[in-house]
């Protein structure tokens, strides 16, 4: 009695099916926001981390880069962040999209090499997320201490200085998609271990 109530829970493919999708549904949300002086400049999901986004520039309304026009090394500056910066791809949100919809995929399988696949799927999406939330803080960290006194244009496009607080701040949506891939290896685990049976 209690081995075919475990397998009819975990046999069925719906629920790793459901957290994969979840997790892949999720980069859509907001998965970074930037930030100056705790004021968000720009939210930025995890599609456009995984494909390229372009960096607001809201000087015409009144943005903080009106600030710093007042000598010519400001004006150079200005000037080349008047345009819309394009941000290339972060290969580690790439990397763990496209693990996601492998996962997705191979949940649909009822062989247990799938299940092994969407467990290492799964796995690998989580290592990811964790190499794209170490990439961006290194990349802002070397960008806010590249700027130097002078200051200059960091990688995210905007004007650094030292006594402007640059932040990029990992939203509730990027930790609720590794729950969900982790969520994922467990039931994708449980459902190749109910194969067994």
């Amino acid at each position: 009695m209690d081995s075919n109530s475990q397998p009819g829970l975990f046999s069925n493919k719906v629920p790793t099916s459901v957290a994969f999708a979840v997790a892949v549904l999720l980069f859509f949300m907001p998965f970074i926001d930037i930030k100056c002086n705790n004021m968000s400049l720009q939210t930025v999901s995890g599609v456009q981390l995984a494909t390229g986004f372009k960096m607001k520039n809201n000087s015409s309304n009144n943005s903080f880069l009106d600030d710093f026009k007042t000598d010519d090394v400001d004006k150079t500056i200005t000037k080349t962040t008047t345009k819309t910066d394009k941000n290339d791809p972060n290969l580690f949100a790439m990397i763990a999209l496209g693990l996601g919809l492998l996962g997705f995929g191979l949940s649909f399988t009822n062989i247990k090499a799938g299940m092994t696949g969407a467990i290492v799927t799964a796995i690998a999406s989580v290592g990811c997320m964790v190499g794209l939330f170490l990439d961006i803080k290194g990349q802002v960290k070397a960008d806010y201490s590249g700027a130097g006194r002078e200051g200059g244009v960091g990688k995210f496009g905007r004007k650094l200085t030292e006594g402007l607080g640059i932040s990029v701040d990992f939203t509730p949506w990027f930790y609720v998609s590794v729950i969900a891939f982790l969520a994922a290896a467990f039931l994708a685990y449980k459902r190749m271990s109910s194969m067994n049976r």
